[in-house]
């Protein structure tokens, strides 16, 4: 009997069946401890609903804009480095599943699928986030290649100047492709829909990077590369220059602290992301939605306040939006559907976010996302600036 799938852990269960282990690990683990990936998740949980009754729950809309941009509701789906790597042509099928749903689409500096892979199987803009490089030649072509495919917003990511300790991927010795040694045959063997997938598609390495940076043209030598590349050097000088050869809409993601988020609504750019990186680098730093309310209060007059980290239901949604974010951000989540059923899983995984999103909203009295505010929230059971 199919099973039937009605919330995220139901994804997630069938993603770690499906997908190879290296792969199912990059998704779903955090640095070090791994106390920030989880904490992401569990401050949700502590966060309490006010329910109201007896309110007229006819007409609710959860549609709203992000940086100007309408969408379904207020959710991107988040950039993920090696999504192909979670079902073959990953980041095609889930930019379309966006697309088809109504809410944007972020394509990862190191997806597998190329900008010009996904903008020529998709018919409506998508978002790219970018990485600085020590090679400014090599990004200065990645800005003009997400013009020419009409990205209508550039997502800049701070806070990778160079990796957090990520105890998995070093032990599993991540790659992509996977190298072939037996243990990952062994484990690649007990996964055959995911072994025929990558069968049936040329898309296996980086490509945005293979082929497009001199001297990088197979996995060999991009590994050192890409560690050679991140630039730790990376400032607000920079971030300047990026605008200035961008010239469109700039969202600046990593931003944990209040000082931090001064310097984004000074930079000019039109929207911030609480985020710190899915609890991927400092491990011990505050979790996404607990930063959220001091940033929103400082800096959400000026700049855009989005966040991600942690969302794994549209209650989460909803509960960032009435502590100040104006948009939200899921990885984790449309990745373990994609694993766990490729694009029809990441239209799922979007369809039950949605749907708990609207509910919920119903049931503390409201009808439109925009009425919401922190009154829906218990109070004493959520971060305050």
């Amino acid at each position: 009997m199919p099973q039937v799938i009605t919330h995220i852990e139901d994804l997630r269960v069938l993603a770690q069946q499906r997908v190879p282990r290296m792969f199912y690990d990059y998704a779903d683990s955090g640095s070090w401890t791994e106390s920030t990936y989880r904490a992401n998740e569990s401050d949700f949980q502590k966060i309490k609903l006010r329910q109201r009754v007896a309110v007229n729950m006819e007409g609710r809309s959860t549609a709203t804009k992000m940086v100007g941009i309408d969408c379904k509701m207020p959710v991107a789906i988040a950039p993920t480095g090696l999504t192909g790597m979670q079902h073959a042509d990953g980041e095609i099928l889930a930019a379309q599943a966006a697309e088809k749903f109504g809410i944007r689409f972020t394509l990862s500096t190191m997806s597998i699928c190329s900008i010009e892979d996904v903008a020529a199987r998709t018919t409506q803009p998508f978002w790219f986030q970018l990485y600085v490089m020590r090679d400014r030649d090599f990004i200065e072509r990645l800005i003009d290649r997400a013009k020419a495919a009409k990205c209508d917003a550039l997502v800049l990511t701070l806070d990778l100047q160079i990796l957090g300790q990520r105890h998995k991927d070093l032990k599993n010795g991540l790659s992509a492709p996977p190298k072939l040694t037996v243990a990952n045959i062994l484990n690649m063997m007990t996964k055959p829909r995911w072994c025929m997938g990558m069968l049936g598609t040329p898309r296996r390495q980086f490509g945005n990077i293979v082929g497009h940076v001199k001297g990088v043209s197979d996995m060999a030598n991009l590994s050192a590369w890409t560690a050679e590349q991140f630039d730790p050097q990376l400032n607000w000088g920079d971030v300047e220059w990026i605008k200035k050869r961008w010239g469109g809409k700039l969202i600046i993601k990593g931003i944990q602290d209040v000082e931090d988020a001064k310097l984004a609504a000074d930079s000019g750019a039109d929207a911030l992301i609480v985020s710190n990186h899915g609890g991927r680098q400092l491990d011990g730093a505050q979790s996404s939605i607990e930063a959220l309310p001091a940033i929103a209060a400082e800096v959400g007059s000026r700049i855009e306040v989005h966040m991600d980290g942690g969302i794994r239901s549209g209650q989460d949604v909803l509960k960032a939006w009435a502590l100040g974010a104006r948009g939200t951000y899921i990885g984790r989540a449309f990745l373990y559907g994609l694993g766990a059923m490729g694009g029809e899983g990441v239209t799922k995984a979007l369809q039950i976010i949605h749907k708990e999103l609207d509910l919920t909203m119903a049931f503390c009295g409201r009808t439109k996302i925009a009425d919401v505010d922190r009154s829906i929230l218990l109070p004493g059971t959520f971060p305050t600036a």
